[in-house]
């Protein structure tokens, strides 16, 4: 099996909440001495998501959570603050290092804010060539001779980059000699292959015409700085320092690191005090996922769970009760169970025992059990296509009108237009009821019949209360699966406008109200916590808003036999701002770059100059033979990728690595089932006459690479990196699992059981002997696998080169991870 580590994926995911801030400085200018702020997600210096802006204060609270799988290598998470005045004026930052993520995993944090300048933002990294000529008489000079040969990913400065760079050679004696290179526009990966020759004579020679080593000294330094050329000032980009000792490495990447000129005079404590502080909580992973036959065991340990008698000693269960935060272990486990169609038979058995245990109909799912978190992450994954075709336009009218709804007398300075804003409120509440209860029979069939079986569940549990069948699907659907999506549209991809305070208030009130439709079934009146709310939920509790809702209900947990509507109605699924390469439709155009607006539906991919003009062109999906990235040499560009049609080539940058992803897997999805989709493709661009990647000279030519293994686009889950999450919480929560076991086999020793289980912690036990068996198995399966992941991380420490451009030098990464496998290899 040691030959199936060959190929090892590692997948990291980033979860980070935004909190507030707090004591952020006054504006040094302006009338107005409060901030308008709002704060931007990075990888280093590339902008992945940004937050709305909070208007007036000093204290901004933003509450806002951005998820997403990590697409490249990045050294920072940072999070800009910026004050939205005429400058856009950036505050400061919290940056985060990589290899530092895991100490703040899952936790709620105060971070100090920093200072932003050019010093502080460095990336990228920049490979050398350095070699020694020593004299061959005592004549000759000795040379140093340094090559500098490419640089990858520079900072950019105001959008672009024009790189340069300067060498220069410190002796011991503090004697400097520099050289610089030519300017490479329009790069932040510039190719310099440019080489210089230090001679140390020329610093040696007296007045006598003899050397004196004393008085001049020997090599002591390398520094090699990075600058962008604007013209009339020069914008700092990093600096690498090497000694110029004995085991210099010849030929190696080195990362570019801040300059010395970033330290400042003032107390770093003062400095730091006087920024405030960012309230942020990170939740990142990161796995080894393996080919998948060593997840065999694993696989069917989880898959055979719906079968266990009692289901307290199935490994899905155990595993939302060895786990403390069931959110982590309900979504791999959702995602695993959908991927091999089994997610309605295991929430079936897991949702018969949890409602065996209830007494009052009232609290059925109203709690972060396995079941609702489950039930919560299937909806977000099968229904994500039926939110956007339910809520996508009606949110639309209410980002475009700008209606004021603001009903909270509080908060408002003229009470006359209170009656104006209820009407405006009561419109929108309408506009996205009407759009719910008429999307009955679009709504996905896994969630239907999941629906149906909790209905019929809790109809047998709960006999006399007619309204469960109602009460216990308005709590998902409504409650956990609308609610959220209407508060956060950017969350759901719902949008990508900005939303600023008033927008977000309007939102949360629509929120509120729709959130109280899921009692509409159940009882006629409710508690009004807030006095102004009182009349908005009067106005839909009438027989006619209480007969559509039930009609919703009814139709979507009916069995899974229900003919559901398949017209061919074009439904917008993506759409967004991109950068395209001319087609080169016509003859005598030429292939440039522009911007485009495209926008991606059930039928086509179309672009146009802006939304909501006449596209330009429109691709249906059936011509869409292969969706892959393009490689960064094809145009020097980041975030590219083709979509290869019959005859021709589109390519297109992206705005970030992020959008890339999402667009490359969407189109990849959409496309699956195409059956002229194409085996193979080129990844470089038909440039010159000439494809860059084989060379061949006809356009037409065969593809040079396997496309994308198509397993992974199905559903868009990768079961395999699933299993590769619950091995890691396994190995996490290793003491947890060992504590049930010995309190099991505690309980077997004693041939007692008691009638409504044992307690350990929150795990309920009810057969000891088979929940030890489980827990022995799943024990076992995740020490097979840590031993694999041993052997791999072995196997790179032997074959990973310290100075490779995969492990720069200066790469704290790196030094942590062999750090981590010399301890893991000792302690094994």
């Amino acid at each position: 099996m040691a030959d199936l580590v060959n190929e090892v994926r590692i997948e990291e995911r980033l979860k980070i909440k935004i909190g507030e801030a707090k004591n952020l400085p006054i504006r040094s200018h302006g009338s107005v001495s409060e901030r308008d702020v709002y704060c931007i997600l990075s990888l280093d210096q590339e902008e992945i998501f940004r937050t709305s802006t909070i208007d007036r204060t000093l204290n901004p609270f933003f509450g806002e959570e951005f998820q997403f799988n990590v697409p490249r290598r990045f050294r920072f998470l940072s999070v800009y603050m910026y004050d939205r005045d005429k400058t856009e004026k950036v505050i400061g930052k919290v940056a985060i290092k990589r290899e530092d993520l895991q100490i703040y995993h899952n936790k709620d944090h105060w971070f100090q804010i920093k200072p932003v300048n050019q010093h502080t933002e460095v990336q990228g990294k920049v490979h050398l060539d350095i070699n020694f000529e020593r004299p061959t008489d005592e004549n000759s000079p000795e040379k140093l001779i340094v090559k500098v040969s490419e640089c990858n990913d520079l900072t950019l400065c105001h959008g672009c980059c024009d790189p340069f760079a300067t060498i220069s050679v410190r002796l011991t004696s503090g004697r400097v000699e520099t050289r610089r290179t030519r300017v490479r526009k329009k790069t932040n990966s510039p190719q310099f292959d440019e080489k210089f020759t230090f001679e140390l004579r020329s610093w040696r020679k007296n007045s006598d015409s003899r050397y004196n080593v004393a008085d001049v000294g020997d090599w002591c330094e390398l520094v090699v700085t990075l600058y962008h050329d604007g013209g009339s000032s020069q914008f700092f980009l990093g600096e690498i320092r090497v000694p110029l000792g004995q085991n210099i490495q010849q030929s190696a990447w080195y990362l570019l690191q801040p300059g010395k000129r970033t330290y400042v005079k003032s107390k770093p404590e003062s400095l730091c005090s006087d920024m405030g502080s960012l309230r942020l909580k990170i939740h990142y992973t990161r796995d080894y996922v393996f080919d998948k036959r060593i997840y065999g065991k694993l696989r069917e340990l989880l898959l055979k769970s719906c079968s266990v008698q009692p289901i307290t000693s199935s490994a899905c269960y155990l595993l939302g009760e060895i786990i403390p935060n069931k959110f982590d272990a309900a979504q791999p486990l959702a995602r695993i169970f959908l991927h091999h169609g089994m997610i309605v038979p295991v929430m079936k058995a897991l949702a018969v025992w949890e409602i065996s245990k209830i007494t009052d109909a009232n609290t059925i799912f109203r709690g972060n059990t396995l079941v609702s978190k489950m039930m919560d992450e299937t909806m977000r994954l099968a229904g994500l296509g039926y939110l956007h075709e339910t809520l996508k336009k009606p949110l639309e009218t209410v980002l475009t009108e700008r209606k004021s709804c603001e009903i909270d007398p509080s908060r408002i300075s003229d009470s006359s237009t209170i009656h104006t804003n209820l009407n405006n409120l009561k419109e929108y509440v309408e506009i996205i009821f009407q759009a719910i209860v008429n999307s009955a029979l679009r709504c996905p069939p896994v969630l239907c019949e999941l629906f149906h079986e909790l209905r019929q569940i809790a109809s047998s549990r709960f006999p006399d209360n007619k309204e469960v069948r109602y009460s216990v699907i308005s709590g998902f659907i409504f409650l956990r699966f609308f609610a959220p999506a209407i508060l956060g549209p950017k969350l759901f991809d719902l949008t990508n406008k900005h939303i600023d305070s008033q927008i977000n208030r309007t939102l949360t009130l629509i929120s509120k109200t729709i959130q109280s439709l899921c009692n509409l079934v159940t009882s006629r009146t409710t508690a009004c916590k807030e006095q102004y709310m009182c009349s908005m939920y009067q106005t839909f509790y009438t027989d006619m808003h209480v007969t559509a809702i039930r009609q919703f209900l009814e139709i979507i947990s009916a069995s899974s036999s229900l003919s559901h509507d398949k017209n061919n109605s074009r439904v917008i699924l993506k759409e967004g701002v991109m950068t395209k390469r001319a087609q080169g439709r016509k003859r005598f155009g030429r292939k440039n770059f522009k911007q485009r607006y495209f926008t991606l539906t059930t039928q086509d991919l179309s672009y146009s100059k802006q939304k909501g003009k006449e596209p330009l062109c429109t691709i249906p999906l059936s011509d869409i033979l292969a969706v892959e990235r393009l490689q960064h040499d094809s145009f020097r560009k980041s975030n590219m990728f083709q979509i290869v049609q019959p005859t021709r080539v589109l390519y297109i940058q992206a705005s970030n690595c992020v959008e890339e992803k999402e667009w490359v897997d969407l189109l990849g999805k959409m496309c699956y089932t195409n059956h002229q989709r194409l085996q193979t493709y080129h990844p470089s661009a038909f440039v010159n006459g000439h494809w860059q990647c084989c060379f061949s000279q006809a356009e037409s030519a065969e593809g040079c690479c396997d496309v994308s293994n198509e397993t992974q686009l199905q559903m868009n889950i990768d079961s395999d990196r699933e299993l590769a999450r619950i091995h890691s919480l396994i190995v996490e929560h290793m003491d947890r699992v060992q504590s049930i076991i010995n309190f099991c086999e505690s309980r077997s020793v004693l041939g007692t059981r008691a009638n409504d289980g044992d307690f350990v912690g929150t795990c309920i036990i009810e057969d000891p002997a088979s929940c030890s068996k489980t827990l022995f198995d799943l024990r076992d399966a995740a020490v097979d696998l840590q031993t694999q992941t041993r052997i791999y991380l072995r196997k790179i420490a032997r074959e990973t080169k310290y100075g490779s451009k995969q492990a720069p030098i200066g790469d704290d990464n790196y030094l942590l991870l062999a750090n981590r496998i010399d301890t893991s290899i000792k302690t094994s």
